[in-house]
């Protein structure tokens, strides 16, 4: 599928500005949107938009089709009549830089929970009837996912393998006690995601309206610790007591010298293919239903993934076992049609991961800060792109533009001194400059190429350096907490993107 000449911003929500200790979808997010629309983008990636568990990674939530309540806006339950404005006066002092998940899952649950007892006593009509049509629209998870999160917390947080035996094994007695003891917590998790869907779609119209498309995640692997693990334990590659017997992660690579362990539960092919590939269709529908695209995430994890040891400290002793991609992807085809799709095709690419990608037609990546590790035939350097890829300056696995041309050797890092130097030099030749303002050359570099789709994370606009790092790959303190401050998207900033992007014939609709 061959996209139009666009371009657009990586940045989640989480990072938004805001005064509740995250981004939300409030008034944050639609003055972002017209910063998109002033500045000639046209598109607005984001990461998995799941509810997070252990880790706060976008990329290990608690269900494939729930979204994060954390990104419901304060402001507009205000507007709706379901919080006082005096309920959000006595707001912690959250960091505008980062955020403290803990502290706002405090602040925000809280909020929601009285969201909620106000709805029970008082809701209108119209907001009722609107519950109540949002919950047989989806209950073919949301049942679930309610309940599962009901239990969770009923057993403080731990993971469902620890729970009682008849509810490991989802005995029916077992959950139909659940759901009476729990109805009203059941009930509460329900309408938490009526809320976040109802902020979701607003945004979404409001985005499109203004020639915005929303781009988001499909993540290969889910979380063990989540209900779509739970409820379908045949699929995943599971012990008789539900702990997996192997986990997804991809050997020593560009970003660590161990390989990265994601920790992640893998597919259990047969039973998958024998039902027709319906655990993968769902997802990939829901996901295209609230995304305008869909990147998938780890693409070559369908031509063949690699298996690490349960139990094992790091990726190194993994080993490759095929996957049945062309055989899933002719039955989403069948099932959907031709869908939106972006491949994310980096880290070992072998022949049959490329032709799996271009016999279905997806657009793969390019990296331009990948560009300089080799020669002039490297992949990721803009003079070797054909239209049909989409580049970015970097990733939300990468360092920034401005932090990657600062780097130096350090402790686990796979690029020496010499390397580093090697490729610095390289890049500034490759640009034609003195590196003053490596951001922006990174920017036009990616916009002049032919590549039909340009993605720029903020940071890279911003010209920030490692401190504004999304995520460090094989690492688990202080990812996904990166926040922009109020005010940092200046008047200069928006003509000076809108320039580029209008030079190079990206800009979308006046």
């Amino acid at each position: 599928m061959n996209f139009p000449r666009a371009s657009g911003i990586l940045l989640h929500p989480s990072s938004l500005p805001g005064p509740f200790g995250i981004g939300d979808l409030g008034p944050e997010a639609y003055a972002f949107a017209d910063f998109l629309e002033a500045a000639g983008q046209s598109i607005w990636q984001m990461l998995p938009l799941g509810p997070t568990g252990y880790g706060d990674s976008p990329y290990a939530c608690y269900s494939a089709f729930a979204g994060n309540t954390l990104f419901i806006s304060p402001e507009e339950l205000v507007t709706i009549g379901l919080l006082a404005r005096d309920e959000l006066a006595n707001a912690p002092e959250f960091s505008s830089d980062r955020v403290d998940f803990a502290a706002v899952h405090a602040y925000k649950d809280s909020l929601l929970r009285s969201a909620f007892i106000k709805f029970k006593r008082e809701a209108n009509q119209e907001l009722s009837a609107e519950f109540r049509q949002f919950c047989d629209q989806h209950s073919s998870w949301l049942e679930d996912y309610a309940l599962f999160r009901a239990l969770k917390d009923e057993h403080g947080g731990i993971a469902w393998t620890g729970w009682s035996p008849e509810l490991v094994t989802r005995q029916p007695a077992a959950l139909k006690a659940a759901r009476e003891r729990l109805k009203e917590e059941i009930e509460a998790q329900k309408f938490y995601q009526f809320l976040f869907f109802r902020q979701w779609f607003a945004l979404k119209s409001y985005c499109n309206d203004r020639g915005i498309q929303l781009v988001g995640d499909i993540p290969i692997f889910v979380a063990h610790d989540s209900a779509d693990v739970w409820t379908n334990p045949d699929q995943f590659k599971l012990d008789e007591a539900g702990n997996p017997l192997v986990v997804a992660g991809v050997p020593p690579d560009y970003f660590s010298t161990t390989g990265q362990l994601w920790g992640n539960p893998l597919y259990n092919w047969d039973p998958m293919r024998a039902e027709g590939f319906r655990w993968w269709i769902n997802p990939v529908r829901a996901t295209l239903e609230i995304f305008d695209i869909a990147r998938i995430d780890h693409f070559r994890g369908f031509a063949a993934c690699w298996e690490i040891p349960s139990g094992d400290k790091t990726a190194e002793r993994g080993r490759w076992v095929e996957a049945p991609g062309r055989e899933l992807f002719t039955a989403i085809k069948n099932a959907l049609g031709h869908v939106p799709i972006i491949a994310e095709d980096l880290g070992v690419i072998t022949p049959d991961v490329e032709s799996l990608r271009d016999d279905f037609g997806f657009p793969g990546m390019r990296i331009v800060q990948f560009a300089f590790s080799s020669d002039t035939n490297n992949i990721d350097l803009p003079h070797n792109y054909h239209k049909n890829v989409v580049v970015y300056t970097g990733t939300h696995d990468n360092d920034t533009a401005v932090g990657w041309f600062s780097s130096v050797a350090g402790e686990g890092s796979t690029r020496d001194a010499e390397q580093i130097e090697r490729e610095k030099q390289f890049c500034l030749k490759y640009f034609n400059t003195a590196g003053t303002e490596i951001h922006w050359d990174f920017i036009r570099a990616a916009l002049a190429s032919v590549a039909n789709t340009a993605i720029v994370p903020l940071q890279d606009v911003l010209g920030l350096g490692t401190e504004a790092r999304m995520n460090l790959p094989n690492s688990t303190q202080g990812n996904w907490a990166w926040r922009v401050r109020a005010g940092t998207l200046t008047n200069e900033i928006t003509s000076r993107l809108k320039d580029l992007t209008e030079l190079y014939g990206r800009a979308g609709r006046e």
